[in-house]
């Protein structure tokens, strides 16, 4: 595996899984493997578990990160092809990404969507730009319309919680105040395809994910009948994909609450807004999964940048 910048990059999830919890098991194991190795976070955009985990991932295998906000402390980048350079990009991705690539080893990129023109977003233009001109691996910190790290975090976090051969999983989508994108729904739908596990959707009339990533997984409309009988539910917020960008609902209905969640375990991948997306009584109850899925964190971006390494 050269690239990491999908689920669909992982061949086999359960080996992978397993192989994330040896290393949770025992995380300085690899510490000699990435000895003179130096990566590179580039964020476009903020982040606190992405950038600290990532970091301790990549301290745990040996390795030397260096951070960059690259939209405060960079020059503006430009991606387009052919563009004229007038206004207010200073350096295009062509010398961007290769002289980024003779400082690095490895260069992690965190870019969101700009959740205003669909076309754009679906394709990826800083995550491929990267892909395209830098001469070393490349790693997804979440674009445009994925978060494949958080997706694997949440794949270890359901393994290492079911009691069942075969869980149920939902993904419910729930109120926020602003529009959000795609990429961690996304992710976790993929990620659930991998698994065996029962998986299903709820959203509300106009929320409906892209149907290339759902598939044929089956998409409530009400809540209620989609967490019957749930042993995962996973909320999170996204704004419209049929109509790109926009907020349809914020109907307060959709929030979880522990009447709701009946016996089920709680994920989100965090920062959540409570008493929004979900009441203090479930973030505060035994039951809640988050503080344990941000830990996971380290050791999903860890297994990543161990593949990587062995292959480098």
């Amino acid at each position: 595996m050269k690239n990491y910048t999908s689920i669909n990059d992982i061949d086999n999830m359960n080996s992978w899984i397993e192989e994330a919890k040896e290393i949770k098991a025992n995380p300085l194991a690899n510490n000699k493997l990435g000895k003179n190795k130096t990566l590179g976070l580039l964020f476009f955009n903020s982040s606190l578990r992405t950038r600290l985990s990532t970091q301790k991932a990549a301290l745990n295998l040996g390795m030397d990160p260096i951070v960059m906000n690259v939209s405060g402390d960079a020059w503006g980048i430009e991606f387009g092809d052919g563009t004229i350079m007038n206004g207010n990009t200073a350096e295009h991705i062509k010398e961007a990404a290769q002289v980024v690539s003779q400082y690095c080893d490895i260069i992690a990129v965190r870019a969101f969507p700009s959740l205003t023109d669909k076309e754009k977003d679906e394709s990826e233009q800083v995550l491929k730009s990267f892909v395209a001109f830098a001469s070393v691996p490349i790693v997804s910190m979440e674009s445009a319309t994925g978060h494949p790290l958080q997706g694997l975090t949440d794949a270890i976090t359901i393994a290492e919680n079911s009691t069942k051969k075969k869980p149920k999983v939902v993904l419910s989508w729930a109120p926020h105040v602003k529009a959000l994108p795609h990429a961690v729904a996304n992710s976790f739908t993929e990620a659930m395809q991998k698994m065996d596990v029962e998986f299903v959707i709820a959203n509300p009339e106009g929320y409906n994910l892209n149907p290339e990533i759902t598939k044929n997984t089956t998409i409530y409309h009400n809540q209620k009948e989609a967490f019957k009988d749930a042993d995962f539910v996973y909320a999170k917020n996204w704004s419209s994909y049929e109509d790109y960008g926009k907020v349809l609902n914020t109907d307060p209905n959709w929030m979880i609450t522990q009447e709701k969640l009946g016996n089920a375990k709680f994920m989100h991948c965090l920062p959540v807004r409570r008493n929004v997306v979900v009441e203090d009584a479930v973030l505060d109850a035994d039951s809640s999964l988050v503080i344990e899925q941000a830990n996971n964190r380290t050791f999903a971006a860890q297994l990543v940048l161990k593949k990587i390494l062995e292959k480098i």
